[in-house]
């Protein structure tokens, strides 16, 4: 019942590699204009990190940002005399784009700035995002912030559209927009078209011209309204992305529509949190990796199990939902689940509870204590009446069924209902059965807080045996005893990696051929010799196909991992980072029933 892995698109990310075109406007060298071509120890630009304060010393917050009156869902956070803004406000709503940085209290930047002196923005990290102080925009380029309740209204100056040309690359198209100074850029992604938004006007003479592009170029439409600019262009290929940029000197607007669209990445995101992306090789493949880098030696980070909803088992919601429902900076899918119906299909334990027991005896990551270990784990349970009979007991909390006995317990939810088309449920309240009934269809089965049910499926050999007033126990054995220590455990499977060795065998987990096969984005978690944790989304290539299995144990091994777990792919494959996906455009990302959050005071 694994349900196969869903196929689903990398997202845009803000890269780029600039090959001019025909025009002397934007013939430039790569390595002089090229955001790539900025380390994290290129020349930083002092006055660019000189705060002007914009407010008296009060602390402030909310969620939306008025942009030039166009209002867009992004936190902010006003404080210490400082407004910042959710980093990822300033590449998705004013067209910034991040760079290297081995400092996690500073983040250089690039807009419309020359490549030896990007502007530098002070950081703070809290409530699971991370603003970027917004004051040395404001002196150098005229904003002005405001706050009204929870509205930050940022008011930038309006500027002119003077020309869009665009021209065919090898690796896809490239569209520049030229305008008369630096200009705030939105961008929204939608099915096969990307819309930029400019702080700017365009005249009729420059719209007019829109519509007749080169011969054979599909043609860009630009829409005034009011003192912005909507401008769509099309993405003919359904694995490109977009990726835009700035350049100046002239001031222009440039969105590469591509399907190499990944820029090498390394940004310190918080003290012991680092986020990377780069490109690997494995084989004749060139694949883009996305990864969450937590070092061991940072004390004040927490990870925990995450799933859809506190309150029950069942259930499915994106990866982006559930993080911010439990409040997580960073979080990545985890465990498997069938897709009908939303229950879990693999471990899930918190705290010492099992919200979902191990099936098959499949891999699994535990953690606590400050320990980290990867295996594949067997729970044996068994259940002992008071009179010494004992019989088996298939799976906890599990959508995993088979003939057998399954448990559930409140972590399940308040109710049961039949997952086969009959079932016998036993009702167990302070280890003593207190009833037995037959259930059929959608009929629901109160699960006591203080006990659990037992639902028997083709097997009433233990049904006799429970009857009312029956003492019962449950015994339960760990396969490795060393995973039973451990308060958090989350499965997945195939194991990739142990003690440095790839191991991987999907048939010894029981997953299909097809499944072992198949080449498809990809999750990860892996552990590396000096105890830090690798959170790893590993998509398509640019030629179209992502990682198979046996690719993804490669990989895990290149990032440097003794330990890896294969995790729930395909469209499933999402990494979170402070409010957004930062491995693809949130619509290609299908929902999960359970993840791995990452917590920071």
């Amino acid at each position: 019942m694994t349900p196969s892995p869903r196929i689903g698109f990398p997202v845009l990310l803000l890269t780029g590699l600039l090959i001019g075109l025909a025009h002397p406007a934007i013939i430039h060298s790569a390595a002089a204009t090229s955001p790539d071509s900025l380390k994290a120890d290129a020349p930083i630009a002092q006055a660019s990190i000189d705060p002007t304060p914009i407010a008296q010393a009060v602390r402030a917050t909310g969620n939306r940002v008025s942009i030039n009156g166009v209002s867009v869902s992004v936190p902010w956070m006003q404080q210490d005399g400082r407004i910042g803004l959710a980093d990822y406000g300033l590449t998705d709503h004013l067209g910034i784009t991040l760079l290297n940085s081995n400092d996690s209290q500073r983040q250089p930047v690039q807009w419309f700035s020359s490549s030896q002196t990007p502007t530098v923005l002070s950081v703070w990290v809290q409530g699971g995002y991370r603003y970027l102080d917004l004051a040395p925009l404001q002196t150098t380029h005229g904003w002005t912030a405001t706050v009204q309740g929870q509205t930050l209204n940022l008011t930038v100056p309006t500027t002119q559209i003077t020309a869009l040309r665009s021209g065919n690359q090898p690796w896809g198209q490239r569209w520049v927009i030229d305008v008369s100074g630096p200009t705030v850029a939105q961008i929204n992604e939608t099915g096969g078209s990307v819309t930029v938004t400019l702080a700017a006007t365009v005249t009729s003479a420059v719209a007019q011209s829109v519509a007749r592009p080169p011969s054979g170029q599909t043609p860009a439409q630009i829409t005034p309204a009011g003192q912005s600019t909507q401008i769509t262009l099309p993405i003919p290929n359904a694995n490109a992305r977009p990726v835009l940029f700035t350049l100046a000197n002239p001031h222009r607007v440039v969105v590469d529509v591509r399907t190499d669209h990944l820029r090498p990445l390394d940004i310190l995101w918080a003290p012991g949190l680092r986020w990377r992306q780069q490109y690997f090789t494995v084989g004749t493949k060139t694949l883009p990796v996305y990864w969450l880098q937590l070092s061991s030696r940072e004390a004040q980070t927490t990870l925990r199990p995450i799933w859809t909803d506190p309150t029950t088992a069942t259930g499915t919601a994106p990866l982006q939902t559930m993080a911010q429902r439990w409040q997580a900076t960073a979080a990545i899918n985890a465990g498997f689940f069938n897709r009908n119906n939303q229950y879990p299909l693999g471990a899930v334990r918190y705290s010492n509870d099992w919200i979902s027991g191990p099936i098959l005896g499949r891999g699994v990551v535990g953690w606590g204590n400050g320990q980290v270990q990867m295996d594949r784990l067997t729970l044996r349970q068994t259940l002992r009446t008071g009179n010494g009979q004992s019989y088996p007991i298939q799976a906890i909390n599990s959508g995993y069924v088979q003939a057998g006995m399954g448990l559930y317990t409140p972590a399940w939810g308040s109710t049961y209902r039949p997952i086969t088309e009959s079932e016998r449920i036993i009702t167990v309240r302070n280890q003593q059965v207190v009833g037995q009934q037959s259930v059929t269809g959608e009929m629901a089965v109160p699960i006591p807080q203080d006990g659990y049910i037992l639902a028997l499926r083709a097997y009433d050999t233990p049904a006799p045996a429970l009857t009312s007033g029956t003492a019962v126990t449950i015994q339960s054995d760990f396969l490795p005893a060393s995973l039973s220590p451990f308060p958090h455990i989350v499965g997945g499977g195939p194991l990739l990696i142990r003690n440095r060795g790839i191991v991987l065998d999907a048939a010894l987990e029981q997953f299909g051929s097809a499944f072992a096969s198949q080449a498809a984005p990809r999750s990860a978690i892996g552990h590396t010799a000096n105890g830090d944790l690798l959170l790893v989304a590993i998509h398509n290539s640019p030629a179209g196909s992502g990682p198979t299995l046996a690719e993804t144990a490669q990989i895990m091994a290149q990032l440097g991992s003794v330990d890896a777990l294969n995790l729930d792919g395909g469209s499933s494959a999402s990494l979170y980072l402070g409010g957004r996906l930062i491995n693809r455009h949130p619509r290609t990302a299908a929902r999960v029933n359970n993840g791995i959050g990452l917590f920071l005071p």
